[in-house]
Formats: C-alpha cells, sequence, structure tokens
C-alpha cells in the first residue's frame, strides 16, 4: 500500500487518485463543519465550488439550507457560514446543505476520480485513517491549502494521519510528500493548541472573533463519524 500527501489539489498527480482512497483535508474549516454537521443529524452536503451555482443548487432543494463562505464570511442570504459551532443538530437535523467554501468543497470536487471519498480534519483523525485502511487501497490525501497555497495545519493533520496508517499498516510506503507531511507534523503530536499561533489563518479567524471555531477545528478525535463523498450522487454522507 502507498501512502501519498498533496498539500494543494493542484499538486495531486495526474493519475495517482484512480483506484485510490482519496483522504480530503480541510482543517479550517470545511472539514470540521462538515464532521459535524453529519454527526448532528445533517441528511447530506452538497458540495460546490462556486457561490452562484450553490444559490442555483438549492432553489432546486425544497427544505435544504445554504452554507459556506467567502473571506470567512457567509455571502449575502445564506443561512450558515463556515462555523463548525453553527451546525447544530436543532438547525442541520434532517436537513440537506448545499455547501460552497474557498477551499475545501474545491477540494472535494478535485478528489471525485478517487474510487473511494473521505473527509478528515483533526477532529475525526484516528476514525479516518481506520476507515481508510479498511478500503484496503492505496491511500491519497489531497489537502485544500490556503486559496492555492499549503497551510500549515493541513499539512500537519495530514502528517498524523500518515503516522496512524503507517503505524497500523505494517509495508505502507509514504511517498516523499508523505515523509515531509510526517515530520512536519511531529512537533505538534502533543500539542495541536501550538498550531492556534503557528498557523496564519487559524490567528486571521482568531482576530475576527472566530476563536471558539479554531478550538474546536484543533480539538483531536472528538468524533468517530467519517463522512464519504459519494461523486456519483454528488453528495457528502454519513458512511452508517
Amino acid at each position: 500500500m502507498r501512502v501519498d500527501v498533496a498539500l494543494t489539489p493542484a499538486a495531486v498527480v495526474p493519475g495517482a487518485l484512480a483506484g485510490a482512497t482519496a483522504l480530503v483535508i480541510d482543517v479550517l474549516r470545511a472539514s470540521t463543519s462538515m464532521i459535524t454537521a453529519l454527526a448532528n443529524g445533517c441528511l447530506a452536503l452538497v458540495p460546490v465550488a462556486e457561490v452562484d451555482e450553490a444559490r442555483r443548487r438549492v432553489a432546486g432543494l425544497a427544505g435544504a439550507l445554504l452554507a459556506g463562505e467567502r473571506g470567512g464570511d457567509p455571502p449575502e442570504g445564506f443561512d450558515l457560514g463556515n462555523s463548525p459551532l453553527e451546525f447544530t443538530r436543532p438547525r442541520v437535523g434532517g436537513r440537506t446543505i448545499v455547501f460552497t467554501t474557498s477551499n475545501g468543497t474545491r477540494a472535494l470536487i478535485a478528489a471525485r476520480p478517487a474510487t473511494t471519498i473521505g473527509v478528515v480534519g483533526f477532529a475525526n483523525l484516528s476514525a479516518a485513517a481506520d476507515w481508510a485502511l479498511g478500503q484496503g487501497r492505496s491511500i491519497v490525501v489531497v489537502c485544500a491549502g490556503e486559496l492555492g497555497a499549503p497551510s500549515v495545519e493541513d499539512e500537519v493533520c495530514a502528517g498524523l494521519l500518515v503516522d496512524r496508517v503507517l503505524n497500523q499498516q505494517a509495508g505502507a510506503v509514504p511517498g516523499a510528500a508523505a515523509r515531509a507531511a510526517l515530520e512536519a507534523g511531529r512537533p505538534y503530536i502533543k500539542d495541536l493548541a501550538r498550531l492556534g499561533q503557528d498557523s496564519p489563518h487559524a490567528r486571521k479567524l482568531a482576530s475576527r472573533g472566530r476563536g471558539p471555531d479554531v478550538t474546536a477545528c484543533l480539538t483531536l478525535d472528538g468524533f468517530a463519524l467519517v463522512p464519504v463523498y459519494r461523486a456519483d450522487v454528488d453528495k457528502v454522507v454519513s458512511p452508517y
């Protein structure tokens, strides 16, 4: 089994996703929001790249909510932003959400050629490693990054994920980027809270009053649920 990491969707090697399990990471904040939404009874999330497309899609889905962000804030007319703290059971239980973000939903869409696709953050890291290994395929970790550039929080999350896979799967072979992510993650294994200062995006969110979001997104293994993106129906759903 091979384990690879792409620090941005554009860094995915052509053809690498074919026959593989993709794990898509957007720590701040799309992964955590999707995990939280499904854990709180959301029926499905429809990932969309553009705001105008999201508005069109939600108009055709009776009872659906419109959620996401641009520049960290919800666009005009959206029901929810991209804060995992907003995705409570009373708000999202039994609802479908059309979801668009600056980075995370684009990364999901870029991972469509993979055979299976899971959504990962620190919030479900251990469960995601177990789920990916259970698929029995090579693993490609696709980081959303930040507006086309790598992000430290996604790379660290990828590194901790690679660490778990290598510890659980004898003979797993990490690619060069996976080895680099593993090294990037080591200093944070016992101190994820440091990312709140070391990540420029985390600092930006905190400066805009989103510190509780950052804390939620940097909390390890609060969930055992791994959202699965079913490209055949274009929805992110619970595997259960």
